[in-house]
């Protein structure tokens, strides 16, 4: 079963306009790698990617018929989405041990959400072959 493991923060949320210290940066690079690294080894990594912080969002709404882009978040929160991890784990304990050597949790919360299985003929697999609307 794939579960994203939903990586929050406060720095993502509230991001510094100075650039992090390089050596609290290398550390925690360095612990996500190795992270990676174990996911990949046991065979659960699916992907998995860093955001650009929040201040390069853009959110879009559509309220009565009308399309609305705003920059920035869509909501006003404490901890901010840094970033994911894909993993196929064999079950949610799985995730959970995962999620709970992810470097994240030590400084933020990591949202772990299961990945719904839609059926083959829901939608292809890639946009191959796939018709534009007309």
């Amino acid at each position: 079963m794939q579960y994203l493991l939903l990586i929050y923060d406060e720095n993502s949320a509230n991001p510094s306009p100075e650039p992090p210290d390089p050596a609290v940066w290398a550390e925690v690079m360095a612990a996500y790698r190795a992270f990676t690294a174990e996911a990949i080894a046991r065979g659960v990594y699916k992907g998995g990617e860093a955001l650009q912080p929040v201040t390069a969002a853009t959110s879009v709404r559509i309220r009565d018929g009308r399309t609305l882009v705003t920059d920035g978040p869509f909501a006003e929160t404490k901890e901010g989405l840094g970033g994911y991890y894909l993993l196929d784990c064999r079950d949610l304990d799985e995730a959970l041990e995962f999620a709970a050597k992810c470097p994240g949790a030590r400084f933020g919360t990591i949202e772990v959400r299961p990945i719904w299985e839609l059926p083959a003929d829901y939608a292809p697999a890639s946009a191959e072959g796939v018709a534009a609307p007309a």
